[in-house]
């Protein structure tokens, strides 16, 4: 049996579909399973023990380069993309993404079922044979294991993990990097002479010292808090907690210039790290503060426990998964608006230094990490 997904991105949504690919896995042992991917999340699915075959789309570079006027390159490899989408006949395709981008190539890959929501965004319901409703009102995680759900009706939902499984291949190469990272940052990390920084060749052992990593970046304005109160927690972090702060992001300057107001020290590791790599460095953090972004989906896909904050999106649909986070947002009428730009930025602008050291307190004490997640409306 040959099962094509297809889910293009982002790294969030794709993070959210590693349960059913587990799921379906479990549910058909013996089955081919491809993957199509765009280039951005592709690290996340490299080496993954349920999947055989990844097919990666560079459609936002190949368009990049048709406005810059190189026609040659993308088109040979676009070429080469439809190649690999056609070069076998697939019993199913899911289509987990559900926009036109993605409905296309549910189409061109010519497989038998086609399976989608019913829905008619971007007219992407148009191009399936096969349909399941959308319950917005469940997480991303939840909805997109009822496509599992539905194929695997014949053969029970048994073979369903009860507990969602997110599966991240870090291996050895990911483990060195990291640990190469944090010693060349032991430095600035330590807090004390009795901090133990149990770093060798081999990776960081369990049980060393800790720090708090913290992603303050995002794709939407509207989900960034301000560089001040970020500063100012994490100098809060480092002085009154006595742990190591490591920023992360894609990108080294916006964290080079929270850095610059904060008053201890702290470690910039932006745009040093893989997606994989990243998710090495989460597992051996305390825990996260971040803001709505798909780090955020890497720390709970890792077990890392989470305090998040929420703007113009909704938690309840795309909160970090499972036991042992939280999540701070304020109650405001107009929330969730799912806006990109906002004159106010209410939501966010409201939440304080405070509420948010609070949580960190919390979790990094010894009675920390209780087992159901809780949601902080204040």
């Amino acid at each position: 049996m040959n099962i094509l997904i297809v889910k293009l991105s982002a790294i969030g949504d794709v993070i959210h579909t590693l349960p059913s690919l587990s799921a379906l896995r479990s549910c058909f042992p013996g089955a081919n399973i491809t993957w199509v991917v765009e280039e951005a999340a592709s690290d996340i699915l490299l080496d993954h023990p349920d999947l055989n075959r990844i097919i990666v789309s560079g459609r936002k570079r190949w368009l990049k380069e048709f406005r810059h006027g190189r026609i040659c390159t993308p088109f040979r490899e676009m070429r080469s993309f439809f190649g690999d989408l056609r070069d076998r006949r697939y019993d199913l395709v899911i289509d987990f993404h559900g926009l036109l981008k993605s409905a296309l190539i549910v189409l061109i890959s010519g497989g038998k079922r086609k399976l989608g929501y019913e829905s008619l965004q971007e007219l992407s319901g148009l191009f399936y044979n096969e349909k399941i409703p959308e319950e917005m009102g469940k997480h991303a995680v939840e909805r997109y294991l009822d496509f599992v759900r539905h194929v695997a009706k014949g053969k029970g939902q048994a073979c369903i993990p009860k507990i969602p499984t997110f599966t991240v291949a870090i291996g050895e190469r990911e483990e060195l990097h990291v640990a190469e990272l944090l010693k060349e940052a032991s430095a600035i990390l330590t807090t004390s002479t009795k901090d133990d920084w149990m770093i060798d060749s081999g990776g960081m052992k369990k049980g060393g010292g800790r720090f708090v990593a913290v992603n303050p970046v995002a794709l939407w304005e509207t989900k960034l808090w301000e560089d001040e109160k970020i500063a100012e927690l994490c100098d809060r972090i480092r002085e009154e907690l006595r742990i190591g702060v490591v920023f992360t992001g894609k990108e080294s300057a916006p964290l080079e210039r929270i850095c610059s107001k904060m008053k201890t020290r702290a470690v910039n590791l932006g745009g040093r790290t893989t997606l994989r790599e990243l998710a090495c460095l989460y597992r051996h953090a305390a825990l996260l503060v971040t803001t709505d972004s798909g780090p955020m989906h890497l720390a709970a896909a890792v077990n890392t426990p989470v305090v998040s904050l929420f703007g113009p999106t909704d938690p309840l649909r795309t909160g970090p998964y499972g036991p042992g986070h939280r999540v701070i947002r304020k109650d405001l009428s107009c929330m969730p608006c799912f806006r990109k730009r906002c004159e106010t930025k209410r939501c966010m602008r409201e939440i304080s230094v405070d509420e948010v050291f609070a949580y960190v307190r919390e979790l990094l004490s010894p009675a920390g990490n209780p087992k159901g997640a809780t949601h902080g409306n204040t």
